[in-house]
């Protein structure tokens, strides 16, 4: 992401205008590594988003809410203590990298003015959000606390003296001089290529640098220091008195990169999206791509423990169906054994075979049996009959066995299809309650802190005939929307043989049009998500049976018909959720 120096120093320059002087209302933290402060400015609240994530750091204005934890966490009470009814004085980018100071003045303990500075600290996995006081730069809380066993350079937790990261050797971009930039580049070994803004300056990241290169290429073919202190010259009085922030974005819609300024060197896949204020971009391009993030990063041990159990299932099948492949020749020991008990009285004891007439074969050939020597002719039959059913017991054992593993091994994969589809932390949630009253994860007792959440709703769409459709979101959702929830005469949807979401269309008399929609949703939260021309199985919910014992979502039906859906082309339908 291009969230670098240069973004930031827009980004600071639009924060001076906006928040200086404002006074810190409230402060939460719904994230471990997130804080919003609301803060209160000309009669009005204004919600400020810090984040040090390890995948998206960042700092802007956001009208994001979310849902605050219970129990405040010690960083969001030490903000509290010395930062609410405070005022923020000044921020600051220091030397034109990713470090932002935010000073703030507020009465202390004993009723002084003391001066505190947030410090953030935007750098990829190293982020950090640092309660550092002014008077003796003591830390008075940082957001992620590192030991000596972590950086070498400097520790950081409450009471130690705050130092800064290390200083870049490289030129602040907006303050150098040509002086500075000659004995730069003689101390060091820089090509005239595309990355040769960010071997240079600080805060300028490899896709920006590409662009200015593209810019700066158009002119010359070497390092002219004239030239390029002129270029970044203008690009910095640019940044200052016009920015354009521009999100890029391919031919999917999905979104690229964001810059501060306006790209001319945009290839024929990619589009460009421009905004006059960086908050609301920053927060249109995060809001997906951080949810996401945050959701997988809270349900990657719920899939890990999903794959393994699938990866457990699989090996079981592959066991059971060579072993019902070593069953398909149990006929030939019953064939034998019938042979011998005709021809016993020809058995002569201490024989190791026998030749005898195959009267079950169609040319009547002779067949040769094998014997034992040591063993009667009797015992010689029992050991073949033994064999036999041996082999028979096996094959129906097997048959059982592989039906149930197919049966969980279905249950697994819807249940990895809807964390794939959450959207909420109580969804995640209500999967994992839902694992644990199957058994997967073992349900540890409740303290008296917890407080039980609520489970969340099925999904509720109106089509764009005024009908009502719900789609189950886990399956504890779709057994309630299918066994409990749905009249007998509504219509019922799934896609065929794909894990997926039970979809319930809420009429008696269903138009073409809303059957359609209500597959192509049926088909947009399954496996074939991803898929074209997706088989939708559709009847009504009288003809649905849940098997007894059988594990939740599960259900079978016999009379139903079926169509094709596009997951695609659900945008194109005019629906409407609730």
């Amino acid at each position: 992401m291009a969230l670098d120096g240069i973004y930031l120093y827009s980004l600071v320059q639009d924060l001076k205008k906006s928040i200086t002087n404002s006074k810190i209302d409230k402060i939460n933290q719904p994230e471990k590594d997130e804080i919003f402060v609301t803060l209160r400015k000309d009669r009005k609240n204004v919600k400020l988003l810090i984040s040090a994530s390890s995948k998206y750091p960042r700092i802007h204005l956001t009208e994001v809410n979310k849902t605050n934890p219970l129990q405040a966490p010690m960083f969001t009470m030490v903000l509290r203590k010395y930062l609410i009814g405070g005022k923020i004085i000044d921020i600051e980018q220091i030397d034109g990298d990713r470090l932002l100071n935010i000073y703030i003045e507020a009465t202390d303990e004993l009723g002084f003015n003391s001066i505190y500075i947030l410090v953030v600290e935007i750098m990829g996995r190293h982020s950090n959000i640092t309660l550092v006081r002014q008077r003796d730069n003591k830390v008075m809380e940082c957001i992620k606390h590192i030991g000596a066993d972590v950086n070498s350079y400097r520790i950081l937790y409450p009471g130690v003296t705050y130092k800064y990261p290390p200083k870049s050797k490289k030129l602040n971009p907006f303050n150098f001089s040509k002086i500075e930039l000659e004995d730069y580049i003689k101390e060091n070994t820089i090509s005239f290529d595309t990355n040769i803004f960010s071997s240079i300056f600080t805060g300028i990241s490899k896709p920006l640098s590409h662009h200015f290169y593209s810019e700066y290429s158009k002119s010359e073919n070497n390092i002219n220091l004239d030239a390029l202190c002129d270029f970044m010259k203008d690009i910095t009085n640019n940044l200052a008195n016009n920015s354009k922030f521009n999100i890029t974005v391919d031919s999917n819609g999905n979104f690229i990169d964001l810059f501060s300024i306006k790209l001319n060197n945009i290839d024929n896949e990619h589009n460009s999206l421009t905004f006059e204020n960086p908050h609301i971009m920053m927060d249109k391009f995060y809001l997906i791509k951080d949810k996401q993030e945050r959701i997988k990063s809270r349900s990657i041990n719920i899939q890990k423990l999903l794959t393994t159990n699938i990866d457990r299932c699989l090996k079981k099948e592959e066991k059971l169906t060579s072993l019902l492949k070593k069953c398909e020749g149990k006929d030939d020991f019953k064939i034998k054994g019938d042979l011998l008990t005709s021809y016993i009285y020809t058995i002569k004891p201490g024989s190791s075979s026998i030749e005898l007439l195959n009267f079950y074969s169609e040319n009547e050939e002779y067949m040769e049996i094998a014997l034992d020597p040591n063993k009667s002719p009797s015992e010689n039959i029992q050991s073949y009959y033994k064999k036999y059913n041996k082999l028979k017991k096996s094959e129906e054992s097997s048959l059982e066995q592989l039906e149930k593993n197919e049966e969980e091994l279905q249950y697994l994969y819807s249940v990895l299809t809807n964390i794939q589809n959450c959207e909420s932390y109580i969804e995640i949630d209500d999967i994992k309650n839902e694992l644990i009253s199957t058994g997967y994860i073992r349900n540890r007792k409740a303290s008296k802190n917890d407080k039980k959440s609520k489970a969340s709703k099925p999904l509720h769409f109106v089509s764009s005939e005024g009908i009502d459709i719900f789609v189950g979101k886990n399956n504890i959702q779709n057994d309630y929307l299918s066994l409990k929830f749905a009249n007998k005469n509504y219509m019922w949807l799934h896609t065929k043989n794909i894990p997926g979401s039970h979809v319930i269309i809420c009429s008696t008399d269903i138009p073409d049009k809303t059957l359609m929609e209500g597959a192509t949703l049926a088909a947009y939260y399954s496996k074939a998500q991803t898929s074209s021309k997706v088989p939708v199985d559709y009847t009504l919910v009288k003809n649905l049976k849940k098997p007894a014992g059988s594990k939740p979502g599960m259900v079978i039906y016999h009379t139903n018909y079926t169509l094709f859906a596009e997951p695609s082309e659900l945008n194109s339908f005019n629906l409407e959720k609730i």
